[in-house]
């Protein structure tokens, strides 16, 4: 659904030039939700801003829904960005208008007739569950509900692709959760490829399918989240599951094990024990949903050194577990 290949932007100064996206590739598949994880100044709204072209890259293709974005001109990209909705950190609501005004503008620079747009806005504020602050101003509503209009105004126009610019970092917690409840929701029920940024991990743990670590305008590890979970020294996992436990305990061989999927909540501990007669001690780790995805990661303490118990760690690998290296 979007197609990046060697993108890359440069803001230039009288201070110098400095680069902001260097030579990314990313490829969203339909009806995925990827995250873009990184520190402030990463590149990561650079690289959203290239996605519908708010910013021209400097070299690169981005393709969205099959449609080469950075080979259309200026008066080709307004329809092309139709197809791509986007909401803000900020909320970015006209604070003249109403709730429903300021759904129904996306549908009026679209061209939507009056009588189609009130029964337009009328579903899509039944959807974010806002229906009865239709005619509410923006200063009369809490943060999450600005964010609830600001979702349904970039999806208004019906788009295939759906941008998220730190949409929850201004929220607090219990608000950020509905949020990404309602985005999950979209997802599913609308078929919506979501593309986010963000700088919060619980985000990428809540709603992500895939991910990227960005930093210093690069990936540093990309790919779907629970394949990123068996990557030796992923630095997603750790942040997903951090493992604050020992390395290494006398007389016992430690060990890392992943698992995804029904493996995750299976007694695959339990059934270790048994089989080979041995204690295993939970050093540190948790099973977890991740998206719609159980997942678990441990460090576990097996008695004994590596040849010791190299048959009970290749029955954890028989069983779809990735098992890092003994210690």
């Amino acid at each position: 659904m979007i197609e990046i290949s060697g993108l890359r932007k440069t803001y230039r100064s009288r201070r110098g030039s400095v680069v902001a996206v260097d030579g990314v590739d990313l490829a969203v598949g339909e009806g995925d939700v990827y995250g873009v994880l990184g520190r402030s100044g990463a590149g990561k709204s650079t690289l959203l801003r290239c996605v519908n072209m708010l910013e021209r890259p400097d070299a690169g293709t981005v393709t969205v829904d099959g449609l080469e974005l950075t080979g259309l001109r200026t008066r080709e990209l307004r329809p092309a960005r139709h197809r791509i909705g986007m909401i803000h950190q900020h909320f970015a609501l006209l604070s003249s208008r109403t709730v429903a005004g300021n759904v129904a503008f996306a549908l009026e620079v679209t061209g939507v007739p009056r009588a189609e747009r009130k029964s337009r806005v009328a579903e899509l504020l039944d959807l974010v569950g806002l229906t009865e602050r239709a005619d509410a101003y923006p200063a009369q509503l809490s943060g999450g509900q600005k964010q609830r209009v600001g979702i349904a105004r970039a999806i208004a126009a019906r788009p295939k692709v759906l941008l998220s610019d730190e949409a929850t970092s201004a929220l607090d917690p219990e608000t950020t959760d509905s949020i990404l409840r309602l985005l999950l929701d979209l997802n599913r029920r609308l078929g919506l490829t979501i593309l986010l940024i963000t700088h919060e991990m619980a985000v990428v743990k809540r709603i992500c399918t895939s991910a990227a670590i960005m930093r210093d305008g690069r990936f540093a590890e990309s790919g779907p989240v629970t394949e990123l979970l068996q990557q030796p020294g992923s630095e997603l996992a750790r942040g997903l599951f951090p493992l604050e436990a020992p390395a290494e305990v006398p007389g016992a061989t430690v060990v890392d094990v992943t698992v995804s999927g029904e493996e995750a909540d299976a007694p695959l501990l339990a059934e270790l024990a048994r089989r080979f007669d041995i204690d295993v001690r939970i050093l540190a780790g948790s099973v977890e949903t991740l998206a719609a995805t159980r997942a678990g990661r441990w460090r576990l303490a097996l008695p004994g050194d590596a040849d010791d118990n190299r048959e009970a760690l290749d029955y954890l690998r028989k069983r779809g577990a990735r098992v890092g290296e003994p210690a």
